[in-house]
């Protein structure tokens, strides 16, 4: 058992800290800015709650972040409040926002001047990974501090990967949504097609999800896109967020992204009929709509 503090209890962390308190048997005092929310998680699963980041992190042996973008992650991070002002040397601070990698590697040299250690960890899954306890995790940083931090993150993960130094697991994360973008952006025009055609999707899927077209998107969203319904999981606005990231990244390394550029359009043309907080597959209603 160890000692840990959670900072951010979205639909992602509030899960996550539950499975590190439950599943890992680890002691968990919990921080979240709407302090209402870390008392339902307390409630909940038994844990702990404090009034500020550095408060929760007082003494832990590890503590993990997960919250919106860059910016929230320096404001719970770095300052007077920050978890990095009440961490102990020796402790570790494993960040699971999909944030960029430059803000990873900023972080890295903060705690480093503290002598805590760093792993920048996203995590791919979406809710009901985080609620089922089986995300996957892909990890930055050394190996010795990745070996350490590795058997706590394994409470909520069902894989755990070191892809390299700090700013890795970002980097990894920004190829996984690319991979989903165009992943989505092909179901939908799949699905929009065969309806045109007549085809009766589900015996259509039935068929090509056993073959090459396979996918976790055509498993786990055709049903619900070929009934236009969209109010749950991963929202187009926090997948027009980590485009951004993406796109920003591919401009500074020189990659070529048309693909990824123009779903990450059609993503802004969903949020202009209303669908900020649709799920990703809604690509669908953009070609769909009258």
């Amino acid at each position: 058992m160890a000692k840990v503090a959670f900072i951010g209890l979205g639909v992602m962390g509030f899960p996550m800290a539950g499975h590190l308190k439950q599943k890992g048997g680890h002691d968990v005092t919990v921080y979240n800015r709407t302090a209402a929310k870390a008392e339902d998680w307390a409630k909940k699963f038994g844990g702990k709650t404090g009034a500020t980041p550095a408060e929760a992190a007082k003494d832990a042996d590890f503590v993990f972040t997960c919250v919106g973008n860059d910016d929230d992650l320096r404001s719970v991070t770095l300052g007077e409040t920050g978890v990095l002002s009440g961490m102990k040397p020796g402790a570790i601070l494993i960040d699971n926002t999909t944030a960029s990698a430059d803000v990873a590697r900023e972080l890295a040299a903060a705690a480093t001047e503290k002598n805590i250690g760093f792993i920048d960890a996203p995590v791919s899954g979406g809710q009901a990974g985080a609620e089922n306890g089986v995300l996957t995790v892909m990890c930055g940083g050394d190996e010795a501090t990745f070996n350490k931090a590795k058997p706590v993150i394994d409470a909520f993960a069902r894989m755990v990967g070191l892809m390299g130094p700090v700013g890795s697991g970002q980097l990894t994360k920004m190829m996984n949504q690319i991979c989903i973008a165009g992943i989505v952006q092909g179901l939908a025009e799949s699905i929009h097609f065969g309806k045109r055609a007549g085809l009766d999707i589900e015996k259509v899927v039935e068929v090509i999800s056993k073959g090459a077209a396979g996918s976790w998107q055509m498993e786990a969203r055709h049903k619900t896109m070929n009934e236009g319904k969209y109010d749950f999981g991963f929202a187009v606005d926090w997948m027009r967020k980590d485009l951004g990231i993406v796109l920003e990244e591919a401009r500074n390394n020189g990659a070529k992204l048309p693909l990824t550029a123009l779903v990450d359009q059609f993503y802004g043309d969903v949020q202009d009929m209303g669908g900020n907080r649709w799920d990703t597959s809604s690509l669908l209603a953009r070609l769909e709509r009258k």
